[in-house]
């Protein structure tokens, strides 16, 4: 019974060891990233992601990063390197995570970068994806304000491309930011980007 005793609180005392690094990590990581420092942020969340293959935040991180770098990048090879290694850790972490909302909708946001860089090429591939991804991660989280919010922002932007009107999904915009002011992430690690943003898109619904 001793022995057992000592064996278990030496897994306790590693358990306890793991997350600590984990969450020293994580806090050096935002750090960088807050500092603008992308390329040292990015290379912590994938030396956390290495180190902690339980773990799905490192792998989403990772995957967000080069998502927003694509955002203004014009050259096709640089685009579709970062969108790769984004759709690369996306798997990672749906693997760890399944019917995660949050993963899903970052899904989206990846697929989007593409649209958005070609439209000709891959909007009519990837439109109904993103339909799909959006209403499947509302169903498992309505009140998520990224989910209600990401949807909206894409719904008014295809509305906008077809000539149609977009007030429609501006009230949509107007409840996520309800449900921003309530929203209280899991840990200090989990996602909780998007209420500017969506303050800038109800602005613009204003003008």
């Amino acid at each position: 019974m001793k022995h057992l005793i000592i064996i278990a609180a030496v897994l306790v005392s590693s358990i306890t060891t793991a997350q600590t690094n984990f969450e020293k990590g994580m806090q050096k990581a935002f750090q960088l990233w807050e500092q603008n420092k992308w390329t040292e942020a990015e290379q912590m969340f994938e030396r956390i992601a290495a180190a902690e293959p339980n773990e799905w935040l490192p792998n989403y991180f990772v995957a967000q990063m080069n998502s927003l770098k694509t955002w203004d990048e014009k050259d096709p090879k640089k685009v579709k390197a970062q969108l790769d290694k984004a759709q690369d850790y996306l798997n990672t972490a749906m693997s760890i995570s399944k019917d995660n909302p949050e993963i899903i909708v970052l899904q989206a946001h990846v697929l989007t970068n593409w649209v958005a860089f070609d439209g000709m090429t891959y909007g009519m591939k990837y439109s109904a994806k993103i339909n799909e991804l959006y209403s499947q991660a509302y169903k498992l989280d309505p009140k998520n304000p990224r989910v209600m919010f990401s949807k909206a922002e894409w719904n008014m932007g295809s509305a906008k491309y077809f000539g149609q009107d977009t007030k429609p999904f501006c009230k949509e915009i107007e409840k996520s930011i309800e449900l921003f002011a309530n929203f209280k992430p899991e840990t200090p690690f989990h996602p909780n980007w998007g209420k500017e943003r969506a303050e800038q898109v109800l602005a613009s619904c204003n003008e």
